[in-house]
């Protein structure tokens, strides 16, 4: 029987970022795909927007590998020629009664490190956006958007040139411990089983990332994932030239989305969303019934938008840890030896800000296995 290095299952962003950065060191890599092609869930259906680490608790792992995350991604494009931009984002408080949240979000940026954040008066987001309605904002200079398709694309071509081997249309559907490591079953699309051994095992598998670590043994119920989803509305192309900044509504801390938010692509579109709908199953259509809530959520802020504007554009799906009403939970970033499976690397819960996050995440597991 065939034996490996480093199995990683998915190709999400982080499965890619992982097999990248091991690459760098290590030859015997596979990366398992149950669809035709990488990054075909969470990882290209989001805002593809670069955080700058504002809103998560100080010392969380979503708070540091976010600060770190960010910095590396924006080196990385540079380096690679990948698109990218520092729009800059304004949170804004619409009324007087959101200014304390603004602060709370401003002071819990700068426990994080992210020194950079601005109080903006009403004349300042004026000068900045003069069609934005608000009573205050963060201006966050270091806020972006990023190609992630592009991305995507250089942190498989990275990983194949060493020599990583990608198994697209490839299911995982058994995990056996061996005293070598792991016993890896994958059906391929020919309904076809192939085993092999592999030393290390690297759960990136997103949206099933919790059943792949019960497959593997990990019986955690902390590892439950709940689905949550998230719809976007494109706004007509003469209404996206009246703003260039990111603009974000202030919410609390321990919301569970960031609001249904404006966001700029790197075309010089405008989208609205993504909203948050925790959901039994993953689908993909756009539920068109929003789109008056959709308005209404965000003309307080963006009065230049009207309903005519506004036509579905796509949605995504979060793995989340917590489920409604509960409270923060944090990245799952754990090597499982103390459950007797060492070896196993679960990353589990890697929702946003996981684009942002990916790099950082990958080194972290580079640690772990070097």
């Amino acid at each position: 029987m065939e034996n490996v290095k480093i199995t990683i299952i998915g190709a999400g962003v982080v499965g890619l970022a992982c097999a990248a950065e091991l690459s760098k060191i290590f030859t015997d890599i596979v990366v398992i795909e149950k669809n035709d092609s990488f990054g075909r869930e969470t990882s290209s259906r989001n805002s593809e927007v670069v955080h700058a680490g504002i809103y998560y608790p100080p010392s969380s792992l979503k708070a540091r590998l976010c600060i770190e995350g960010k910095e590396l991604l924006y080196a990385y494009c540079q380096k690679h020629h990948i698109g990218c931009k520092k729009l800059g984002k304004l949170i804004v408080a619409i009324n007087p009664a959101d200014v304390k949240q603004l602060e709370e979000l401003y002071r819990n940026g700068l426990k994080n490190g992210v020194s950079d954040l601005k109080i903006l008066s009403p004349e300042e987001i004026k000068t900045m956006e003069p069609l934005v309605n608000a009573v205050a904002a963060i201006y966050s200079p270091s806020t972006g958007i990023i190609d992630s398709h592009n991305l995507m694309k250089s942190l498989e071509a990275e990983a194949k040139s060493k020599e990583t081997m990608f198994a697209y249309n490839s299911e995982l559907v058994g995990v056996e411990k061996q005293p070598s490591g792991f016993k890896i079953a994958i059906r391929s699309s020919n309904n076809d089983i192939f085993s092999f051994i592999s030393q290390f095992l690297i759960n990136a598998a997103g949206l099933s990332s919790d059943k792949v670590a019960r497959l593997a043994g990990a019986k955690n119920k902390e590892y439950a994932l709940k689905y949550c989803k998230g719809d976007y509305f494109r706004v007509s192309r003469d209404k996206a030239k009246h703003l260039s900044h990111l603009v974000y509504p202030a919410i609390d801390k321990e919301s569970v989305s960031l609001g249904v938010h404006a966001i700029l692509d790197l075309a010089g579109g405008l989208r609205l969303g993504p909203d948050a709908e925790y959901v039994d199953k993953i689908d993909y259509v756009v539920d068109e019934s929003k789109k008056k809530s959709f308005y209404r959520q965000c003309r307080p802020m963006l009065p230049f938008i009207k309903l005519e504007d506004l036509s579905a554009d796509m949605s995504g799906t979060r793995a989340k840890l917590q489920g409604p009403g509960e409270g923060f939970r944090d990245f799952i970033i754990k090597e499982e030896t103390k459950e007797g499976l060492p070896g196993l690397i679960n990353l589990i819960g890697i929702e946003s800000p996981g684009l942002t996050s990916s790099l950082a995440i990958a080194r972290k597991v580079k640690t772990i296995v070097a």
